[in-house]
């Protein structure tokens, strides 16, 4: 069963992944590999002298919008960009569940796959998720770990979603950017945080994507005896869905190499402080 809404909108989802990812204006490979849930898609960019990075995006989101958030990496590490397998990109449509740990089996394939027995790996939102996974199910494969407003770790009620409802209803009847705005900024906060691509992003998932709710939910603390990696984990104060209070104090408790950083006015959508990116350069270097 297709994730898409219909072959016409999978065709324009796939083009705005194609000129979202032409915005970086860099070099980069597509990478295919077989895995025992499905063909997943590997962007393979970035500094190909530098640390190897494996990059999980969003949820109802993709690899190049998401590299687009990430181009501060981009010059220091060798990224690896991968197509979470069963939402929008260029990986297999197979959806997993986001109650067990297939997702962490599944990322670990990829590892391999792509050459590596150990790699440093950055997942944000959904991706955050998909990492705390990969950590419970083959945690000698993640060398360092950076979670950013992750899924996983503490997730909360998401109260806001159902209010979001509302004007996204008005938004898919008129079609006017207006209540597309208004539904991002319950998770956003700020209109700054809008820009084009998020607002293509959004526009996209929205009109073509049958759009997944289900987060990646809490990893079982005993599953993690095995995990000892330097990890970095960024929570905003103001998320709706993983907010700062819940999921800071249960990663210090999961994780026994772990270090936190609040983001004090920002929602879940949310630009990064330009000093926080460098603590998170320098931490991965």
């Amino acid at each position: 069963m297709s994730i898409y809404k219909s072959e016409e909108g999978r065709r324009k989802s796939l083009e705005l992944y194609d000129r979202q990812l032409a915005k970086l204006q860099l070099p980069f490979s597509d990478i295919y590999a077989d895995t025992s849930f499905g063909k997943t898609h590997i962007i393979d960019t970035g500094n190909k002298e530098g640390r190897p990075l494996l990059v999980f995006h969003g949820g109802n989101s993709t690899s190049s919008y998401n590299l687009l958030l990430c181009r501060f990496l981009l010059a220091d590490f060798h990224i690896f960009a991968v197509d979470t397998i069963g939402h929008p990109g260029k990986s297999d449509e197979v959806c997993l569940s986001p109650r067990g740990y297939d997702y962490g089996r599944w990322a670990g394939e990829v590892i391999e796959k792509i050459g590596y027995d150990r790699i440093a790996c950055f997942g944000g939102s959904f991706g955050g998720g998909i990492l705390a996974k990969l950590i419970c199910t083959a945690p000698q494969k993640v060398e360092k770990a950076v979670f950013i407003v992750p899924a996983g770790i503490h997730n909360a009620v998401p109260v806001s979603s159902v209010r979001m409802m509302i004007p996204l209803l008005q938004y898919r009847i008129t079609k006017k950017e207006k209540y597309l705005i208004k539904t991002a900024l319950y998770m956003a906060l700020h209109r700054e945080v809008l820009d084009k691509d998020t607002l293509d992003i959004l526009k996209d998932s929205f009109e073509h994507v049958k759009t997944k709710v289900g987060m990646p939910t809490n990893i079982d603390r005993r599953k993690l005896s095995g995990y000892h990696a330097p990890t970095l984990v960024i929570a905003s104060k103001k998320d709706c869905l993983f907010p700062a209070k819940k999921v800071l104090p249960r990663a210090k408790q999961l994780f026994p190499n772990c270090k936190v950083y609040e983001l004090k006015d920002s929602g879940h959508m949310h630009v990064l402080p330009e000093k926080v990116k460098g603590w998170i350069v320098d931490f991965l270097k």
